[in-house]
């Protein structure tokens, strides 16, 4: 056992202060990803949430709440087209601005090893959620090619997951380039494998960030449509 390890933090990279109790050196060793600051500016949901997106009520001004689903949620409803399709989406953290920038250094600044930071909590989520499948939000080949992987599988195989990938993702402009109002209009950005059995299960979708859901319910649609029984969804960050 070393007992003077010092870690340094996945975000941040400072170096971790190693725990130094009675406890500390009679229990099992586990590594330490996060310094106390960067943990400290994760903002976990918490509280009373929309029922599907889980967007938080104490963030959202009560005139675009109407009973147990927001605003953005209730229009999705709604609508013939969209209706049903998405159960549940489950969002671990608040994407404020520090989370912000870990998504753009695990996401576009191609930091995989950030994976590793979620991994518990993905899979204490996933766990809990029953599903058959496991699907990861698949990029374009194109965007594959340029980030060199995929960001949401990543996340699903560091909790120690295997990914089914009955999806494939048609090459568009990025989203983070989008207006609200152009992501939720897109065309339907995804094909479907018919060779992959998906007739009857439950499906969770997993993502980094849902924003407009737009991204999880095109996905949601085309699965459901294709035989699926259910669909609901993890993301990092709401």
């Amino acid at each position: 056992m070393n007992f003077f390890q010092q870690n340094r933090c996945y975000l941040c990279h400072q170096t971790i202060p190693p725990i130094i109790s009675w406890r500390a050196i009679f229990s099992a060793e586990r590594d330490a990803y996060l310094c106390s600051e960067c943990e400290s500016k994760l903002e976990k949901i918490a509280g009373d949430t929309c029922r599907i997106c889980c967007r938080p009520f104490y963030h959202l001004d009560e005139q675009f709440r109407h009973g147990d689903l927001c605003h953005d949620c209730l229009r999705w409803e709604e609508d013939p087209e969209w209706q049903g399709l998405l159960s549940k989406n489950t969002s671990l953290f608040l994407y404020n601005d520090f989370f912000k920038e870990v998504i753009a250094t695990f996401k576009f600044r191609g930091d995989y090893i950030i994976a590793k930071v979620f991994a518990e909590q993905i899979k204490e989520e996933l766990q809990n959620m029953n599903g058959d499948i496991l699907v990861p939000i698949p990029l374009s080949g194109e965007r594959l090619y340029e980030r060199g992987f995929n960001q949401a599988e990543a996340l699903l195989l560091e909790a120690g997951f295997t990914s089914t990938v009955p999806l494939t993702r048609v090459h568009s402009e990025k989203q983070s380039k989008k207006t609200r109002t152009e992501r939720i209009h897109l065309p339907q950005v995804f094909t479907i494998d018919p060779q992959i059995n998906i007739l009857g299960k439950n499906i969770v979708l997993l993502d980094d960030v849902n924003t407009t859901g737009s991204t999880l319910r095109h996905a949601a649609k085309l699965l459901r449509t294709s035989g699926a029984a259910c669909i609901q969804s993890l993301t990092l960050a709401r």
